[in-house]
């Protein structure tokens, strides 16, 4: 195997025997068979963009580790293909071990070595970009929300990646219409969001716990927490947040529910001591699964897109063995809270005071915004946004978005006017809300949005925080900050033409950034 798609790979540069995030070289295999199989659905024109946003969201990291789950889809894009008369990468009547070695025969370590370092990586950024749209997508879809734009871009992109391999020109053009796309995927599922659950309103959430039977959720997907929150109304079970799912506290329409009772732990990388020391059931949707422990997959369930062999997986609303498992576990004996965080800053909460914060800028009582967020994990270097955030001066505010923000929680103090320095402006499937209220403040100011004073600073980790970068790219944003290191399909080709067309940056020392951002 081959992979080098997330932050985490190995050595900063790819794994090789098996991945950093769990993978091993058959499901590596058959993802990459998956993929091929989604590119010729979607040249063959067949009608599946449920299946396409299915298939990819399947492929992102520490997404789906089940093989059956895995060969399953396969098999029903082999059976798409068949039925539209085009040609598949696999025989629908192939075993499982026929299609991990025809997935060895299309893995990247071969296209690196027939295409070159640039070509691939180009190829990739692409892909990895699809993928996040795929995913963001599919988060709209079950919300009821889906948009013939994206759903089209995703089938010329993989058709595009399907044909005649085109210069690195052409792949780049590709991949900042993939921007695009991705910035309509966003706004989409921002719609998607509200309509079902009401705008964000900032609200303070408790972190700790209470006495009583308790279910944890972590993942992205707040249809399923809300589903949740409904079944489970009324029976003496208090729900608790994880990970991304923060920022639900700031919906009206989950926070109306009383049994929705806090967030337990902290970012997706902690869920293994965090869903051990967890006394009831664990519900995971969407990303990131790590692989479990013996001392918590008997209490721990997926739903949606995420898979692992053995962990028992629940259809959609069908929380019955997770109620029963949460009835069961021993629950909290005790209650603490351990502290408190507010959220629901998305784009509605903060231009609803914009004339403060835009006479704040004028007055000079704010110097500067910003930015720090992404994603989390555990790879060293990841300190930098807490040492970064601690050492900000007290008149600039911080926005934060994705697990990132779990790197500033609790090290940015006080307030300038009546708004909180630190503004939590939802998941990273909300990045959209700060790219609105940085479009209406360029707007405001009469400028562009790289002559505000906002300094983007992005950990980077998988493929939905490529769709985030290569939307803001498509926007002509400048000056990105990327940390802590750069991806690995980054060649030094490609980082040179981020650099001359962006001025893209890795992350430095804090001390040398701060000074280049007051300059």
């Amino acid at each position: 195997m081959f992979c080098y798609q997330c932050e985490q790979t190995a050595g900063g540069t790819g794994c090789d025997t098996t991945g950093a995030c769990g993978k091993r070289p058959d499901i590596a295999a058959l993802q990459d068979l998956l993929f091929e199989v989604t590119k010729a659905v979607a040249r063959s024109g067949a009608a599946a963009d449920a299946f396409l946003e299915d298939a990819l969201f399947t492929t992102v990291t520490n997404v789906n580790f089940d093989a059956g789950r895995i060969v399953a889809l396969i098999r029903q894009g082999a059976e798409m293909l068949a039925e539209a008369g085009a040609a598949s990468p696999v025989a629908v009547t192939a075993t499982p071990e026929e299609m991990v070695a025809a997935g060895h025969l299309v893995s990247l370590d071969g296209r690196i070595a027939a295409l070159g370092p640039d070509v691939a990586g180009l190829q990739e950024l692409l892909a990895y970009g699809v993928k996040g749209v795929a995913a963001y997508a599919r988060h709209a879809r079950v919300l009821g929300r889906t948009s013939p734009a994206v759903d089209g871009f995703v089938r010329e992109a993989l058709t595009f990646l399907a044909g005649p391999v085109p210069d690195a020109g052409g792949l780049l053009a590709m991949a900042l219409r993939c921007g695009e796309a991705g910035l309509q995927v966003m706004e989409l599922l921002d719609g998607a969001n509200t309509d079902r659950f009401g705008q964000p309103e900032p609200a303070p959430v408790t972190i700790g716990w209470r006495e009583g039977k308790a279910i944890l959720v972590s993942g992205h997907d707040l249809a399923d927490l809300a589903d949740l929150l409904e079944a489970t109304a009324g029976m003496g079970i208090n729900v608790y947040t994880h990970g991304e799912m923060l920022p639900a506290h700031g919906y009206p329409e989950l926070r109306k529910y009383p049994h929705l009772v806090g967030h337990y732990g902290g970012a997706w990388q902690d869920q293994l001591k965090d869903f051990a020391a967890f006394p009831g059931a664990i519900l995971l949707t969407t990303n990131c699964l790590m692989p479990p422990r013996a001392s918590y997959s008997d209490r721990l369930f997926t739903t949606g897109v995420v898979g692992f062999p053995g962990i028992p997986h629940l259809p959609a609303g069908a929380f019955g063995p997770l109620i029963a498992a949460a009835l069961e576990a021993p629950g909290f004996t005790d209650a603490r809270e351990t502290g408190r965080h507010m959220v629901g800053f998305g784009h509605h909460a903060v231009l609803g005071v914009a004339d403060t914060v835009i006479g704040a800028v004028k007055s000079g009582a704010l110097k500067k915004f910003v930015l720090i967020g992404g994603c989390d994990a555990a790879t060293t270097g990841r300190g930098y946004y807490s040492d970064l955030a601690e050492a900000l001066p007290a008149d600039w505010a911080v926005l934060t978005l994705g697990c990132g923000k779990y790197r500033v929680l609790g090290r940015v103090e006080g307030t300038i006017g009546p708004l909180p320095r630190l503004l939590d402006m939802g998941q990273c499937n909300d990045a959209f809300s700060a790219i609105k209220v940085a479009g209406a403040l360029a707007q405001a100011f009469g400028v562009g949005v790289n002559e505000l004073p906002l300094h983007l600073v992005l950990s980077w980790f998988e493929q939905k925080a490529v769709t985030v970068l290569l939307a803001l790219l498509h926007l002509g944003v400048k000056n990105i900050r990327i940390g802590p290191r750069l991806p690995a399909f980054v060649s030094p080709a490609m980082l040179q033409v981020l650099v001359e067309q962006f001025n893209v940056m890795p992350i430095g020392d804090v001390q040398s950034d701060l000074r280049a951002m007051a300059a």
